[in-house]
């Protein structure tokens, strides 16, 4: 075959989906919220609410039930290291049902509280599943998917994990009011019919031929220092969630002195915004472009994750958690629909970039859980310096994108 009838292959390759913008675009869309509703929604944010009644019902220890919630970020980061290896070797589209499949499982599993050893395998892998996930799930469907479109689909597909942050402030609850082991095989159903509904509704992979072609420039995209820079910034966000994610109920059950009812009212909100964040952030990234729209997405997390240090009323706390909740998931599909600009002719190169993003993010999150934590505690329960942290981390990330794009040149955003 010539090279211009290679270059026409290629064009059709890739132009042919979009075309598609009806229904397959919309189910594999819904693919990848079902993904990311189990893999990170259910398999990690569900755990928060089950902490007490693990605890109430002598599974483990206080100390034990926090190493249990650390498994999950260990697996986490396993997960985004092996993710791209995973979906190489067989496809990404069966890598995401296997890891669906996989969260499933450790939901069952984790109903029968063999040992403390046992559980924690099982965390972990049920952090692997999320971190295999948040690599494969949007690299699998937004090479599909017109540019013009890129934000919204994201936004629909990162949707899931706000939608398990709200699971686990609502759904759970009503879980456990039948029983621990209860609430685990209800985990366990619903991730195993999400699985089942998603099966069939993801795009086809790309053909191997030309996937192996592009295999060959998948690590030229990530030494790009303005990719080196968007990495950073995505880990210094990581840092900057960890406040709301990790102390936001304690913070005004215990620190407010308001009680577990109000902490968990913020935590709602927290979700809600979680839910309708990526969805605002990939309109307006449709509309203004990802860099534009990465800008004003790092100042505005900036003001909410310091709100809570510099007020507590209710108004500014209902602000804050709305809009931390918010860019929680909602960050994401502003970073990778960046990558996308930033490369935007190699999917592979898309996919390699966007995994080392995840691992990067991963590593500021469990750093940034434990470093907090170890400050809080000797801090005699400073709640305030942790949010003044989260916002200095989100307000460098900012820094670092401005003087990035200044230093590095404007052409390339």
């Amino acid at each position: 075959m010539s090279m211009s009838a290679n270059v026409d292959h290629d064009r059709r390759h890739h132009a042919e989906p979009h075309r598609d913008a009806g229904g397959p675009l919309w189910l594999s869309a819904a693919a990848g919220l079902c993904a990311s509703l189990v893999g990170l929604g259910l398999a990690r944010f569900a755990y928060t609410p089950l902490i007490p009644a693990l605890i109430a019902a002598k599974w483990f220890t206080p100390a034990e039930a926090v190493y249990l919630g650390a498994a999950n970020l260990a697996g986490y980061l396993a997960g985004a290291l092996i993710a791209r290896d995973l979906g190489a070797r067989i496809g990404s589209v069966w890598a995401l049902r296997s890891m669906m499949t996989l969260a499933a499982i450790t939901c069952f599993a984790c109903a029968v509280p063999v040992s403390f050893i046992w559980f924690f395998g099982f965390r972990f892998l049920a952090g692997a599943s999320g971190g295999v996930i948040m690599v494969l799930a949007a690299t699998a469907i937004l090479p599909h998917t017109a540019p013009s479109k890129r934000g919204l689909i994201g936004g629909v597909i990162f949707a899931g994990v706000g939608l398990g942050v709200a699971a686990s402030g609502t759904l759970v609850p009503l879980l456990l009011q039948q029983g621990v082991k209860q609430a685990w095989y209800g985990l366990g159903i619903l991730s195993a019919a999400l699985t089942l509904i998603s099966w069939k509704a993801w795009p086809a992979e790309a053909p191997a031929a030309h996937a192996a072609a592009e295999q060959h420039v998948a690590s030229h995209g990530v030494r790009s220092p303005l990719l080196i820079a968007l990495c950073l910034e995505y880990g210094l966000n990581a840092l900057a969630l960890v406040p709301h994610m990790v102390f936001l109920v304690d913070f005004v059950a215990r620190g407010l002195g308001q009680g577990i009812a109000a902490g968990s009212y913020y935590w709602v909100l927290y979700g809600i915004g979680a839910v309708v964040g990526p969805l605002l952030s990939g309109h307006l990234a449709d509309r203004a472009g990802f860099a534009a729209a990465l800008r004003v997405a790092f100042l505005i997390e900036a003001v909410a994750v310091a709100l809570p240090a510099v007020t507590t009323s209710p108004a500014a706390m209902i602000v804050s958690s709305l809009i931390v909740g918010g860019f929680t998931p909602g960050i994401v599909p502003l970073v990778i629909g960046r990558i996308h600009e930033l490369i935007p002719h190699s999917a592979a190169s898309q996919r390699s970039a966007w995994a080392q993003a995840t691992t990067t993010f991963a590593l500021f999150q469990a750093a940034g859980a434990y470093g907090l934590s170890y400050l809080f505690a000797h801090s005699g329960g400073d709640y305030a310096l942790l949010f003044v942290i989260g916002a200095a981390g989100v307000a460098v990330a900012l820094a670092i994108e401005l003087v990035s794009v200044v230093v590095l040149g404007r052409k390339r955003s």
